[in-house]
Formats: structure tokens, sequence, C-alpha cells
């Protein structure tokens, strides 16, 4: 009987944690897509809000690190309890980077409304951050079905957006050399490119902790294909 009680009450205090973590990935997904809203459109009382939100993640963050650690501590979860416990901590590390990044691209708004316009950019760096809260949404459901094929799919869906990166990194060293006004707005909208694509990699760490839950391992080598090479008519800026 006790020990029924333990797991009754670990299981509920697991699925009050992951409840959190859910809530902290749905904020986070909306950062994404009001960050790069407010930068298509430059709204900087859109970007504004972007960036007080981003509070609300960080003790979302704190609150589950400090809901696992007494999960922990006072369950005594056995390996695969364990495994779940210590992959929640993660997830919302990732998630609280994720939402750093988007912070970050907000803050960027206000820069660009005083710089010439690089035509295109804005929407290109748009379809990337769209393709990585996609992404991470996929993560989230897999998670939660405890679906590893889906997050092996996600592993594999990096690949377009470090093509995208490249593809706007190459565009952008175009222009700066056509123009040299264009200079200082490409290397602001590098920055937003290489943070998205950083967000892309910490969703891709989400859905190797799902692998590393469904599997009790983490993906080899060989689940997470890297390229550098890319197909430079997908990726215009036009």
């Amino acid at each position: 009987m006790n020990e029924k009680h333990i797991l009754s009450a670990f299981d509920s205090d697991l699925e009050q944690v992951q409840t959190h973590i859910m809530m902290m990935g749905g904020l986070v997904e909306e950062a994404i897509l009001r960050a790069s809203e407010s930068l298509q459109e430059l709204d900087q009382e859109m970007a504004e809000k972007v960036r007080n939100d981003d509070k609300a993640i960080d003790l979302l963050e704190e609150k589950i690190n400090e809901e696992c650690a007494l999960l922990i501590a006072l369950r005594s979860p056995a390996a695969g309890d364990l495994r779940i416990a210590l992959s929640v901590m993660k997830i919302a590390g990732n998630l609280e980077r994720i939402g750093d990044y988007a912070k970050n691209m907000a803050k960027r708004t206000a820069i660009l409304m005083d710089l010439p316009q690089v035509e295109g950019a804005r929407g290109a760096l748009r379809r990337m951050a769209r393709e990585v809260q996609l992404m991470l949404n996929d993560a989230l459901d897999a998670y939660v079905q405890r679906d590893s094929e889906l997050a092996y799919n996600i592993l594999r869906r990096d690949l377009e957006i470090d093509q995208m990166y490249n593809a706007l990194f190459r565009e952008f060293l175009t222009f700066m050399m056509e123009d040299p006004r264009n200079i200082t707005p490409c290397m602001h909208l590098h920055f937003i490119a290489k943070n998205t694509e950083r967000m892309g990699d910490h969703v891709t760490a989400i859905a190797e902790q799902v692998i590393y839950v469904v599997e009790g391992h983490m993906p080899d080598d060989e689940a997470r294909p890297k390229r550098d090479h890319y197909d430079p008519s997908l990726h215009q800026l036009s």
C-alpha cells in the first residue's frame, strides 16, 4: 500500500511539472511568433511586449527546476522515472534559451527601424522563425506523446534551418558588398539569423531528450545529420 501511495504521489507531482513545461513551451512559441512579427512589421510596441513577457518564461524555468529537485529528493524515483525528471529540467533550460533568443530578436526591432531596409530580409527571417516554432510545437507534442519517431524527424528538419541560415548569410554578404550602407543593417539581420539558427539547435536538444526518455539513450551522431551546402533557389530573400 505504501509503495502504491509513493508511486501515485510521484505521478501526481510529475504531471504538475509537465503541465508547467507545456505552459512554458506555449509562452516560448508565442515569443518566437511575436518577435518575428514585430521584426517584419517593425512594431516596436509588440517587440517591447516580447521583452517584458520573457520574465514569465524565466520564472517558469525556476519553478520547474525547484519542483524537479523536490521530486527527486522526496520521491526517490527509479531509473525510468529519474530519466523523466532529469529530462524535464533539461527541456526547461532549452526553452529558456529559446526565449532569450526571441527576446534578443525583439531588441533589434527598434535599432532596425532607423536603418536602411534590406529588401526581403525581414520576411525571410520571419519564415525561418516560423519553421523553428513549428519544430518546437512538434517537439513538445513528441514529449507528451512519448513519440521518438517524431523526435527523430525533428532532428532531420533542423537541416532545413541550417540551410536557411547559410543562404541568408550569403545573401547578407552580397548586400554588404553591393552597397556599404547595407553593412550595419545586415550585421544586425545576421545576428538575428544566427540566433534563430541557435533556436533550432535548442529545439533539436529537446527532441533528443524525448528520445532519451523513450529509448533510454541519447541519439547517436548519425541521427543528427549536418551539412553546409544549400540550394540558393529555395531560400532567396525576395
